[in-house]
């Protein structure tokens, strides 16, 4: 069952909630259990500000869970088909072999300074804003990019539910 519509989304029992969204949160079906007990949505930004404060108000080892089911930018491997598609719609997905190479070295770099993967809503952004952007938030401190990279989580959601819902 793909339900369509916000007003079909309030509907379903709460299982077919989770499988519908649980996907929003990167392999993160939590956030949509927490959230299935306050519908009726009126809105998608009713259901957004709902699953963003249910990852707010969690435990900092469970966001560090969040964070770390995300995948690495370029990396197509083991994907979910909206992490593949935001991918590609950044050119992540062809990316030249030395380009590619630079993100696997940004990407290590980043994994073993802050024990996550470099997080950012890529939708439509070029692979040169992207790495420009790993080479200036690998100098964050680990507080700074531990919240950053939450903030990327949410725009990255925001865009799958509006993409879900709105288009």
């Amino acid at each position: 069952m793909t339900v369509e519509t916000l007003a079909e989304l309030n509907r379903v029992d709460e299982q077919t909630f989770v499988d519908e969204l649980g996907g929003i949160y990167e392999h993160s079906p939590w956030v949509a259990e927490q959230v299935a007990s306050e519908r009726p949505f009126d809105s998608v930004e009713g259901l957004r500000d709902a699953m963003r404060a249910a990852v707010d108000s969690a435990s900092a080892e469970r966001k560090l869970e969040l964070l770390r089911a995300h995948p690495d930018l370029g990396d197509q491997t083991g994907v979910t088909d909206a992490s593949k598609s935001e991918q590609a719609s950044a050119g992540l997905d062809t990316l030249s072999p030395a380009l590619y190479e630079t993100f696997e070295r940004l990407n290590d770099r980043y994994r073993e300074q802050f024990g996550f993967p470099f997080i950012m809503a890529v939708k439509d952004e070029s692979p040169e804003a992207i790495k420009d952007a790993m080479e200036r938030r690998v100098e964050h401190s680990e507080s700074e990019e531990f919240q950053t990279a939450l903030s990327e989580v949410h725009t990255i959601a925001r865009f799958r539910l509006e993409d879900r819902f709105e288009s």
